[in-house]
């Protein structure tokens, strides 16, 4: 196999065929205009896009993979014609990709093949599934949840004045606001304090939760170590705003400043426990950390939900990263 266009698509390809190398698969080198690439690739660039003819035939080529980014399209059509005159195979790799939500799909309209980078994450079925599977064991942990609620209830009215409730806006599936709901585990006024703790990391990036946050109260740093705080968004997964699991809900105003690519992690049902938590929650600033939700996302099935419930069980229990 010989790829043409040594950049990040066509490193990504490289990299498949060596994963599927034993079922007979043999990368040989890349075709690419610019040679100063080399630096950049362990494999050769073994000419530039004039050269595809020659190096072709020297090296026994099967299979043609063409992964150019948009610009240089233009350069397809005298790739595919000298191609057409050779025997191999040629497939090409749309740049446009780089714009899905890792799961784009092609679909045909009055005869013309579209390509949709918006399709979604979930099919029919296991979005079908998944929503059964929450209101099942999302109903079913409220009821068996609702006596330690009441008690949880109390022992915040007992320790410091102000509502049971903490309600706060996130920003849900495909950026949808909704309003979270969790026990209060902070002091009133919490939220207009909250400059006073955020800090800033070397390269920008705000830091909005510490371990010795002041304004957290006495029954709100027990809530929180063993993660009873969250058990009131068992009644946002009944209400279909949320997930058992998914992505974690983020706040508004760190979402503006995501990159464009960590938006991606929007396009599935939100959780209250995700692949982030199980893998090292607060120790991990979820807004730092957004390639475990894409972990997840391009990932998705039913049993990776069953897995992250499970690990979660004992994350809980060992109250690992919870502050």
């Amino acid at each position: 196999m010989l790829i043409v266009g040594a950049g990040q698509m066509g490193q990504q390809v490289a990299q498949m065929i060596d994963k599927y190398a034993w079922t007979g698969l043999r990368f040989v080198g890349y075709l690419d205009d610019c040679v100063e690439k080399q630096q950049h690739v362990e494999a050769p660039i073994l000419g530039t896009l004039d050269d595809v003819a020659r190096v072709v035939q020297k090296y026994d080529i099967e299979e043609v993979v063409i992964t150019l980014p948009r610009r240089a399209y233009e350069k397809v059509e005298m790739l595919v014609v000298t191609l057409h005159e050779l025997p191999v195979h040629t497939l090409i790799v749309p740049d446009y990709f780089s714009l899905a939500l890792y799961r784009a799909s092609v679909e045909e309209f009055a005869g013309i093949p579209m390509i949709n980078v918006r399709a979604p994450a979930l099919n029919e079925y296991q979005r079908m599934l998944k929503r059964i599977f929450d209101l099942s064991a999302g109903g079913l942990a409220t009821l068996m949840a609702l006596p330690v609620m009441g008690l949880i209830a109390l022992a915040i009215k007992l320790d410091s004045p102000g509502p049971i409730l903490f309600r706060q806006v996130r920003v849900g599936e495909n950026g949808r606001l909704f309003t979270m709901y969790k026990f209060r585990t902070m002091v009133v006024g919490a939220e207009k304090m909250q400059a006073l703790v955020n800090e800033v990391t070397e390269d920008g990036k705000i830091i909005h939760k510490k371990r010795d946050d002041p304004r957290v109260t006495r029954v709100g740093r027990f809530l929180r170590r063993t993660s009873l705080d969250e058990l009131p968004q068992l009644f946002n997964v009944l209400k279909g705003e949320m997930s058992l699991v998914g992505p974690r809900p983020e706040l508004p105003w760190l979402v503006e400043q995501y990159e464009p690519w960590q938006r991606k992690r929007f396009c599935v049902p939100q959780g209250i426990t995700g692949w982030w938590q199980v893998n090292g929650r607060s120790d991990k600033p979820m807004h730092l950390h957004t390639e475990d939700d894409l972990f997840y996302v391009q990932n998705y099935s039913f049993w990776l939900d069953l897995k992250i419930l499970w690990r979660t069980v004992w994350i809980v229990l060992f109250g690992k990263g919870a502050y």
